[in-house]
């Protein structure tokens, strides 16, 4: 699944922002990619999944869940520090119900984007789609604890909303269809209208509270500087350049949709000044390297020995760790951020 796979965490900001609000949140309802996705994948026909070992070692009981994660991810972490529940579920895993829904629920799916042809890639869940599951939701929300509780439940929820790095690096700059129709930077703008349009869908659908995250420094990812050749492993500033760019447009969306839409509080988490602080200085935050990874050189890491649970080269510790490794079935990387780096991160900000 290569780089889609990369799971970034600012969303932790979220958080700080809104607990200094002191904001009632009684559930945490999240959309996005496989920053997010807590193992909806699982239950599609794509191999854009992570349920298979070393994924969810430090997970409760050990176990893959579908998450990109050697534990939990930014929503887990978000919904435990509002007093909810720790972990978030997957919409169509069958093992919950609507009663553990009512909390929290989780629609994403890896791989996914606000293009539609970027989901269309590996097949996944498209965004449009992950709102019908929510309206899906909702009827089902109503019909357990009555249309009142069901409504306040909806308005006053936390919708976190993690999409958009799979826009550029799964479909636009390596799919030529896009790159036919759209300058980057003709593209980002339709980018930014889809996003803009998924918003007010949202709230039309009786949102108020809601966190829009913003693209990382998609040029520092492991895959963009391991393909970096030339320039010895660096960062690829093209790609940092399009996402500071991006992330300037959501910010003017974000005012924009909050002076329009009546009693809608949208806030733009920041994913890239904190994901760039911790690459160049990984000191700072606890962390001994970003640049190697665990199952080898830190490279490409496509051998399936040096991953499998009990062998001594797969990371002891993944605290250690920016990055670190794992094999997929498709015989393509998949990076890891562990969620030592998460917890670290909500504490510099509370």
């Amino acid at each position: 699944m290569a780089y889609l796979s990369i799971l970034w965490l600012c969303l932790i900001q979220t958080l700080a922002i809104l607990a200094k609000t002191k904001a009632k949140i009684p559930a945490v309802i999240v959309f996005g990619d496989s920053s997010v996705d807590s193992g909806n994948n699982n239950f599609i026909p794509t191999i854009a999944r992570s349920n298979f070992e070393p994924y969810g070692r430090d997970f409760l009981g050990g176990r893959p869940t579908g998450r990109f994660s050697n534990g939990r991810i930014p929503p887990d972490f978000i919904s435990e520090g509002f007093g909810l529940k720790p972990t978030i579920p997957a919409y169509l895993d069958p093992t919950y119900k609507i009663s553990d829904f009512a909390s929290g629920v989780c629609f994403a799916s890896a791989g996914t984007g606000y293009d539609n042809a970027t989901s269309d890639v590996l097949g996944v869940i498209p965004l449009w789609k992950e709102v019908e599951y929510y309206k899906e939701y909702q009827k089902k929300l109503k019909a357990y604890i009555g249309h009142e509780k069901a409504n306040k439940i909806i308005s006053e929820a936390l919708y976190l909303i993690s999409i958009g790095t799979n826009d550029f690096l799964e479909n636009y700059y390596t799919l030529p269809e896009r790159q036919s129709q759209f300058t980057v930077t003709e593209y980002e703008d339709f980018l930014i209208g889809l996003a803009g349009n998924f918003v007010k869908d949202l709230y039309d659908l009786g949102a108020r509270k809601m966190s829009l995250t913003g693209v990382p420094p998609m040029g520092c990812l492991p895959l963009e500087r391991t393909t970096n050749i030339l320039e010895e492993h660096a960062c690829m500033e093209q790609y940092n350049n399009v996402a500071l760019e991006f992330n300037g447009k959501l910010k003017s969306l974000v005012a924009k949709l909050n002076r329009e839409l009546q009693g809608l509080q949208v806030v733009f988490a920041d994913a890239y000044d904190l994901l760039l602080q911790i690459i160049t200085k990984p000191s700072s935050f606890g962390f001994e390297e970003v640049r190697i990874g665990c199952c080898g050189t830190g490279r490409f890491e496509m051998g399936f020995l040096g991953c499998l649970k009990d062998n001594p080269f797969t990371c002891p510790d993944a605290n250690r760790y920016v990055f670190w490794d794992s094999f997929h079935p498709s015989e393509k990387t998949n990076y890891i951020i562990s969620d030592h780096l998460l917890k670290t991160c909500l504490a510099k900000f509370l």
